[in-house]
This record gives C-alpha cells, structure tokens and sequence, in this order.
C-alpha cells in the first residue's frame, strides 16, 4: 500500500491495548483499510487521531484498531 509517497506494512495487534500503540503511530481497523489515523495522544482507553488525508480529527476507543502501520526503509 502506499501512504503519503510511502509503502506501508501493517503489523497485526492482538491487543491494541498495554502499549501496542503509541503517539505518533499510524493505526487503521483493517490492514491496508483507510482511513489510516496518526495517534496524537492516547488517555482513558481513548485515542485522539488525525486523519491526513481528510484532514478531520477525532476521539476513538483504542480498541478500534487492530493494525498499525510501520513505514518501510
């Protein structure tokens, strides 16, 4: 996939929860799915999101996300 000029490869969370994701990671609900938000901040089991493209944000149960995206070299 690509992203913002950049190939993407998901890693699968068995548990977005404890630490799986963290402030500035990129995470979606499916691999490859969009859209594909960057966490801002993480509180209360709740992720502050921004999405690039659309350039909305907005406040979600982390346990939305089951993916984060890792760019490649």
């Amino acid at each position: 996939m690509n992203g913002g000029g950049r190939d993407i490869e998901w890693q699968y969370l068995d548990s977005p929860v404890n630490g799986a994701v963290r402030v500035g990671e990129r995470v979606s609900a499916a691999a490859g799915g969009l859209p594909i938000y960057q966490v801002m901040a993480l509180g209360g089991g709740r992720a502050w999101l921004h999405d690039a493209q659309s350039g909305a944000d907005r406040v979600m149960p982390i346990t939305h996300f089951h993916w984060k995206a890792r760019a490649l070299p």
